[in-house]
């Protein structure tokens, strides 16, 4: 069974960086692809950041292009997300999410979710 646990949501100032984290549990993280997702009150689940397998293919929406960094270490079955520049409209729970595939995770689909943390960017 694998397993996802985020953590490092909080309430932000416009402008201002939060760090997501996700670790996972398993013995073959570094099998997957990882993926973090959002989702905005009254909105569907839209792709934020992939990292393939080994790290060296990184994927990103265009809104968060330059600002957001996906990063991962396969010693630590940690996946990350460094977010700056943050603005209003980022507000939303972040899920990160596990696939074998990562162009699956670009379709927003993916084998392993994990619950969610809450990102409020405030004015």
């Amino acid at each position: 069974q694998v397993q996802l646990v985020e953590s490092g949501g909080g309430l932000v100032q416009a402008g201002g960086s939060l760090r997501l984290s996700c670790v996972v549990s398993g013995r073959t993280f570094s099998s997957y692809g990882m993926g973090w997702f959002r989702q905005a009150p009254g909105k569907g689940r839209e792709f934020v950041a992939g990292i393939s397998q080994s790290g060296g293919t990184t994927y990103y929406t265009d809104s968060v292009k330059g600002r957001f960094t996906i990063s991962r270490d396969n010693a630590k079955n940690t996946v990350l997300l460094q977010m700056n520049s943050l603005k209003l409209e980022d507000t939303a729970v972040y899920y990160c999410a596990a696939d074998y595939e990562p162009s699956r995770l670009l379709k927003s689909q993916a084998d392993y979710w994990g619950q969610g943390t809450q990102v409020t960017v405030s004015s």
